[in-house]
């Protein structure tokens, strides 16, 4: 299972959001995981089994996501950057989102 993993929630339609381009990078900005949502917008292999502790930024396509639905937003992109440890077990970074506002959260 990849060390870190994502799930897209589209909130304004009660939808998975599928087809969200994701790409994480590290502090240098060198890409170390990248996919796409599925129908139940999730990334199914997001990244190695393992990364060295440090700072990450997994980067959301949201605009392109959303003018394919054919609705305006104010997010082209979303980045969520995180602090990682590698000798935690696990990482799930979730996006819940609509044109005009998202959260996320450290899952499980």
């Amino acid at each position: 299972m990849s060390f870190v993993t994502t799930h897209v929630l589209d909130g304004s339609r009660g939808v998975p959001a599928s087809g969200v381009t994701v790409t994480m990078t590290d502090a240098d900005h060198a890409v170390v995981a990248q996919g796409v949502t599925d129908d139940d917008g999730r990334v199914p292999s997001f990244g190695p089994d393992q990364l060295p502790s440090g700072t990450y930024h997994v980067t959301f396509g949201t605009g392109d996501y959303f003018s394919a639905a054919g609705i305006p937003t104010f997010y082209p992109s979303v980045t969520i950057t995180v602090a990682i440890d590698s000798s935690a077990a696990h990482y799930h970074v979730p996006l819940l989102l609509s044109p005009f506002a998202y959260s996320t959260y450290r899952g499980s």
